[in-house]
């Protein structure tokens, strides 16, 4: 028997055994009422005769048994007293069980398992009259880093304050539930005429929770990604409230994806990006698992030479299901599921592997996530997968894009700084595109910027972009920082680039980005694996000790 059965079963023998008492009771004390009523009629005559002195004393018998119907009627009383304190008691418990099997204890709000029944019971009652009914599904943007970064009481003090500037600006007979950590759902009628009713709606309530959300000294500047999808609700018919969520559930991912803190409406096409969405999901946490996840390299050139000084690794997915996918399709998703850490680490790994057979002048530069800077153990996972794989510190080169010094800095300057501590090289990715200043640069102690592609293509149009790119060079000899430029893709913009200075160059006039196996067969071909290095290293002492070839052979 189940432990759950057996609580059952308890629970109904006590209900049971309190039952038959509370018969018994019940019994006694109409028994002693019938007796008293006997007894008592025959006893109070001679009591009062006696009294008056015109009888003899009551009968000591029948005294006793009017005494002892009295105690019977006194505990008749005291125990019906009693079931009606319990009775109430029993009904306090369960409307309060029925709260929080229905109310979110934090916000207040319904839950999951309430809300969707009162959103379908609003659309049943709006179609009766004519009515319509949205359904909005509201989430946090980036609310786990606000729990990371703050604690988890100003997150639940966010969820609260959230819920409050959300129900103020919801109508009377609307609906607002809380289903999950950072997610809300609304249903908000609305006249079928005036559907940009909704749309305003959605711009003041994203506009509200936007305010910054103050709490003790700590000051949180939240956003929501909002799904809109109108219910079908007809007459007559009982409507499932998950089914009324799921396209608003929709939306909101789809509102995420086009940049977040926006509404987007529902349209049918986002229930193939979602279905989409799902098997890409499976995709990466059986890919990561399978190892299909696998290095690239594209060559860094020194442009005034043309010598391959170094790669660039770029992860990419080997899918059995979707062939070769890009890292746009696949970085941001494992972000959202928490799972780049893993993927970033494990096609790390591969890449130092590889690259410990290269020559040993060739650097390799690795990207990584801003989510990934938010780990304090970052530093240490890296220095970990060195000493792993016995690549030296000092041929390992870290980009960091230009959005993640707007992070938490000083946790930045720590893991930045303990990669720096041990012979790492640092280069500030995708610069010109963000807003760092001059004091972020020189509060962090990069080794190189590298100007993003999108500003370098332009210079084989018509020049117009040049002044940019050279105030970006200009930048980096100021600071003393050597320049890398992306996006080098055609001879007018590698002339252009020479004309600037000494720079390195990467991009698709130097070749596309190439498997480990492919990039080890170019090093081959061009001398320029480890034991090609020795060999080199070997013949020219050889021949400065006069040795000929038989001997140089030998050596």
């Amino acid at each position: 028997m189940s432990t759950q059965a057996a609580a059952i079963e308890e629970h109904q023998g006590n209900r049971f055994g309190q039952a038959e008492r509370d018969l018994v009771a019940l019994g006694i004390a109409i028994s002693a009422l019938i007796l008293f009523v006997g007894t008592g009629g025959r006893l109070m005559p001679q009591i009062i005769r006696s009294w008056l002195g015109q009888g003899d004393p009551p009968d000591v018998l029948l005294t006793n048994a009017v005494l002892l119907n009295i105690a019977l009627l006194i505990f008749g009383w005291r125990r019906y007293e009693e079931l009606r304190r319990e009775v109430a008691q029993r009904r306090t418990a369960e409307q309060r069980a029925r709260q929080l099997a229905e109310i979110d204890p934090l916000t207040g709000c319904h839950n999951r398992r309430s809300g969707p029944p009162a959103i379908a019971r609003l659309c049943a009652s709006e179609a009766s009259l004519g009515g319509a009914v949205a359904v909005l599904m509201l989430d946090l943007d980036n609310f786990k880093h606000i729990n990371d970064l703050n604690g988890h009481k100003v997150g639940d003090q966010v969820l609260m304050e959230v819920a409050r500037r959300v129900r103020r600006r919801l109508p009377s007979d609307g609906v607002i539930a809380r289903i999950g950590g950072d997610e809300f759902v609304l249903a908000l009628p609305f006249d079928p005429a005036d559907l940009a009713a909704v749309d305003r709606f959605a711009t003041r309530l994203i506009e509200a929770v936007s305010q910054p959300i103050h709490h003790e000294d700590v000051c949180v500047e939240a956003t929501v990604s909002v799904g809109i999808a109108r219910a079908v609700c007809r007459e007559g018919e009982e409507n499932v409230g998950e089914d009324l969520i799921h396209p608003a559930d929709v939306a909101m991912y789809a509102a995420k994806k086009r940049g977040r803190n926006r509404y987007v409406w529902f349209d049918e096409r986002m229930e193939e990006e979602r279905r989409l969405r799902n098997e890409l999901e499976t995709g990466i946490r059986r890919g990561l698992a399978r190892g299909e996840f696998v290095p690239f390299y594209e060559q860094q050139v020194d442009l005034a030479t043309g010598e391959l000084v170094g790669f660039e690794m770029l992860a990419r997915w080997n899918s059995p299901q979707f062939g070769l996918v890009g890292p746009e399709t696949f970085i941001p998703i494992a972000e959202e599921m928490d799972l780049i850490a893993d993927l970033s680490e494990s096609v790390i790994r591969q890449a130092l592997l590889d690259a410990k057979e290269w020559d040993p002048s060739l650097s390799l530069s690795v990207n990584i996530s801003p989510l990934q800077l938010r780990d304090p153990w970052f530093a240490q996972r890296i220095l970990r997968l060195l000493a792993d794989t016995g690549f030296p510190p000092a041929r390992l080169e870290i980009e960091i894009t230009e959005n993640c010094l707007h992070e938490d800095l000083a946790a930045v300057q720590a893991i930045v700084g303990s990669l720096k501590n041990q012979g790492i090289r640092l280069s500030l990715d995708d610069f010109g595109t963000g807003y760092a200043s001059i004091s972020q640069l020189r509060s962090l102690p990069f080794d190189r910027l590298k100007i993003d592609r999108s500003f370098v293509t332009e210079l084989a149009k018509d020049g117009s972009n040049n002044s940019l790119v050279e105030s970006i060079v200009s930048i980096g000899r100021g600071l003393s920082l050597p320049v890398t430029a992306e996006g080098v893709e055609t001879p007018a913009v590698l002339e252009a680039l020479r004309k600037m200075g000494d720079l390195k160059g990467q991009g698709y006039l130097y070749g596309k980005p190439e498997d480990g196996e492919t990039t080890r067969a170019r090093l081959a071909a061009l001398h320029r694996l480890v034991g090609d290095a020795l060999a080199g290293a070997g013949e020219v002492a050889a021949e400065a000790l006069g040795a000929g070839p038989a001997e140089r052979k030998a050596l």
